[in-house]
């Protein structure tokens, strides 16, 4: 059995974050996990531990704006699998969560094992999603082209519109992350030519309609 593993479980609801403990206690023999029971916990988490080896987020818990919280988890840490997990498993939800980065996906209705065979499988490298579900390509060529634009973001660009999209002000960012307000400057500069936009205001909405809930098509 696997020594050391930290987790972060993201979920406000704490009877089914027990659950979750339950299946990740089972993977290692010393497991580290967690628990935040909304966004700015999840994020600070996030941010304080540069070690974690997993974080399973629930894309509806207070403050995570669906998938724009997964994308702004990723400017945070982006070399630590982050696993979504959700009610919401519908077809397009789970194609763009893994479109945007996510290293799996797992369905609520999951059972304690599967959810360890899942967690287990990204651990060792793999992508995983409910195997009984067909994926199938984007329709709507306008979020397809804003995931394209999006990917192209580097983790720190993409830390900064997370921070844009919270109504932050550039000496407030620079302030959090600890750099020039000259630096941000240049960093919005280059999110509103990467997303095609004019304006900061633009770049939000344009951030926000990635959180909305997808049409069912």
């Amino acid at each position: 059995m696997t020594t050391g593993y930290k987790f972060v479980i993201a979920d406000d609801h704490p009877l089914f974050r027990g659950a979750l403990k339950q299946a990740l206690a089972g993977i290692a023999e010393h497991t580290e996990i967690l628990e935040a029971g909304d966004f700015d916990i999840a994020k600070s988490l996030v941010t304080a531990n540069e070690d974690l080896d997993l974080v399973l987020l629930d894309l509806t818990m207070p403050g995570a704006s669906g998938l724009s919280g997964l994308i702004a988890l990723r400017g945070l840490n982006h070399s630590v699998p982050l696993v979504v997990i959700s009610a919401h498993d519908d077809p397009v939800t789970i194609r763009r969560a893994l479109d945007l980065g996510a290293s799996g996906f797992i369905s609520k209705s999951a059972s304690i094992e599967e959810i360890r065979s899942a967690v287990q499988a990204v651990l060792t490298g793999g992508i995983v999603s409910p195997g009984n579900i067909e994926l199938g390509t984007e329709r709507d060529p306008e979020i397809s082209d804003l995931i394209r634009r999006l990917l192209t973001l580097t983790p720190q660009q993409t830390r900064v519109l997370g921070m844009l999209a919270e109504g932050l002000l550039n000496k407030q960012i620079a302030y959090e992350l600890d750099v020039s307000e000259a630096t941000i400057k240049a960093h919005v500069s280059a999110i509103l030519q990467k997303l095609g936009v004019d304006s900061r205001t633009q770049a939000v909405i344009l951030f926000a309609k990635i959180g909305t809930d997808p049409l069912q098509v």
